[in-house]
């Protein structure tokens, strides 16, 4: 097996040796429990020091059995360090309804197509003098933007290859210590327990971006043909029955890969009730709205294809302004996985 695995490997790189294995296991889900039993035996330490020689493995807050091989090695999916950015206006070959990751800090704003970040699940960057990582888990659907700023120092991110719940593992190339992106808490190494500060950002279609960041710039390829660009490596996996490379508890009470909005300890709520309803609002008076016009990344093969899923605004009133706060749309087994005591709200 441990050959099979390596030829694998050999075959593709980044995503695409995932995808390999995603397409195994649309064949098989035999395959699936074997390859979980094989990233098993391999997630001790040291079998995996002579790739990580700075990460002290001495120091770490979970089993390393919770850890398994996504497919890729150490930065085998490429973080982007140096991003490309053109205005809003130049943009001709996107569909209004594509999805970005969209920041704004100080007046600036930014969008993050997912088109890139499926293939590259992060991005270190610095917009208005904030030094900012932009990461999505296309497994767990988790897009999340960071403060990268941390006790005096910057930081700056990268993939380990690995996963924790499906969800994706990072690590920080200072002290290579690994970060739980779902949570952007450091799991294992030298910054164990240190927390990132996670920025309010917006996962909404690229014209819900153009509308409230008209003078905004977009994230493009620094070679468009180093990744099949606005294809979806993972066709159709948001809607399959079960997720990949996930050995923990399901919610009761929902299907494992239908979307929540999150509120980390607060709460989640289904996306399917806030799409009945359009607009709710917690006990906190946090108002979350739902509009339809934004393709799923993770449904067609071509990701302008998805089907729609819609937007959602999550704000709270203060000093008589909305303002955003941060939040995810994530994959209800994802935020069962990281908070199993908070809520689920269907209803």
């Amino acid at each position: 097996m441990r050959r099979n695995i390596v030829a694998l490997s050999k075959l593709s790189k980044g995503q695409e040796m995932r995808v390999s294995v995603l397409q195994r296991m649309a064949a098989s889900l035999t395959f699936v429990a074997i390859i979980a039993s094989v990233s098993v035996a391999w997630s001790t330490p040291d079998r995996w020091r002579w790739e990580w020689k700075q990460t002290n493995f001495d120091k770490h807050s979970i089993d390393f059995s919770e850890i398994m091989s996504g497919g890729p090695p150490k930065d085998g999916i490429p973080a982007v360090d140096d991003p490309t950015f053109v205005s809003v206006d130049a943009i001709e070959d996107m569909a209004e309804t594509e999805p970005v990751i969209g920041v704004v800090i100080n007046g600036k704003a930014r969008a993050y197509p997912l088109s890139i970040l499926i293939w590259h699940e992060i991005v270190n960057d610095e917009l208005a003098g904030v030094p900012i990582t932009v990461t999505f888990c296309p497994l767990c659907n988790a897009a999340v933007v960071f403060d990268r700023r941390l006790d005096g120092q910057v930081l700056d991110f990268g993939t380990t290859g690995k996963l924790r719940n499906s969800d994706l593992v990072m690590y920080d190339r200072q002290t290579e210590s690994w970060w739980q992106q779902f949570l952007g808490e450091a799991i294992v190494g030298d910054l164990l327990g240190k927390r990132l500060t996670m920025l309010p950002a917006r996962l909404e279609s690229f014209a819900h971006f153009k509308a409230r960041a008209p003078k905004g710039e977009v994230l493009v390829p620094n070679n468009q043909n180093y990744r099949r660009y606005g294809a979806n490596p993972y066709q159709g996996y948001d809607t399959s029955p079960q997720p990949f490379l996930y050995r923990g508890s399901m919610p009761s009470n929902i299907g494992p890969l239908d979307r929540v909005v999150s509120l980390g300890e607060k709460g989640a709520w289904s996306w399917t009730l806030l799409r009945q309803k359009g607009t709710i609002e917690t006990a906190d008076g946090i108002i979350m709205k739902w509009e339809a016009g934004q393709n799923s990344a993770l449904d067609s093969w071509r990701i302008a294809d998805g089907r729609d899923v819609g937007n959602v605004t999550v704000q709270r009133a203060v000093e008589g302004k909305m303002e955003d706060v941060v939040y995810g749309v994530d994959f209800a087994f994802a935020y069962h996985a990281f908070y199993p005591n908070s809520p689920i709200h269907v209803e």
